[in-house]
């Protein structure tokens, strides 16, 4: 019986509705390193804003079987550590992968357990994605993860179709900002006038960007008062 037997279903209707819509768009794809990359032209750039009560954020939107968004995740991860700043990751499964989109909805359903649980098995998918070939292989791999963390991996893992849900509505926000590869990454930040995001295109400025995003976004100091309160 094929793995996540739910999924072929929905993952086909996903397949088909993004194969459609990328005959109104640019082609969609990743690339093979950093550097390769183009600037991603912005249709619709409210949504790269930091979470409430953060003023700089690391703001992604990734594929778990594309190799380059494996490359960049441990420096992703390293530079949210060091820095303190939230790590915005989004869903955003390339129709010609074969089992992205499950592990994405494998992924949510950690995230049920809870977030942090979520991200560690995107981490370890990404850590281990060249062994992961098929959706059967995926399917052991989620299983050994949850048993690693004392937990019962479901035979339907979404039945009620929620989580693909989810996985889609990430999607289609990456199609709305104008996403063309994976991964595609930003420095948001909570500024209200000039631009408040910029895209790290080149990965070996990811540091330089967010130092600058966090001078550009520290409060002015208060002008110190005279002994006379004037």
């Amino acid at each position: 019986m094929p793995s996540f037997p739910r999924f072929a279903f929905r993952f086909l209707a996903f397949l088909t509705v993004a194969l459609a819509a990328s005959i109104a768009l640019p082609a969609m794809g990743q690339f093979s390193g950093p550097s390769a990359a183009p600037g991603t032209p912005i249709h619709n750039a409210k949504p790269l804003r930091p979470p409430a009560g953060a003023r700089v954020a690391i703001f992604e939107f990734e594929d778990l079987e594309c190799p380059d968004c494996a490359r960049a995740n441990p420096l992703l991860k390293e530079a949210s550590e060091k820095y303190r700043i939230p790590w915005v990751r989004h869903d955003f499964p390339l129709p010609f992968h074969t089992w992205s989109f499950d592990a994405a909805v494998a992924a949510r359903w950690f995230d049920t357990k809870s977030k942090k649980l979520g991200d560690d098995f995107r981490d370890a998918v990404f850590a281990n994605q060249a062994s992961i070939t098929s959706q059967d292989q995926l399917r052991a791999f989620a299983q050994k993860f949850a048993e690693d963390h004392k937990l019962a991996f479901p035979f339907v893992v979404d039945p009620q179709g929620k989580l693909a849900a989810e996985v889609k509505a990430d999607y289609d926000l990456g199609q709305s900002i104008g996403i063309q590869h994976t991964p595609t990454i930003w420095i948001v930040t909570n500024k209200t006038s000039g631009t408040p995001f910029v895209e790290v295109v080149d990965r070996a400025r990811l540091y330089e960007l967010i130092d600058e995003a966090l001078v550009e976004t520290k409060a002015a100091p208060v002008a110190a008062h005279h002994a006379s309160g004037k």
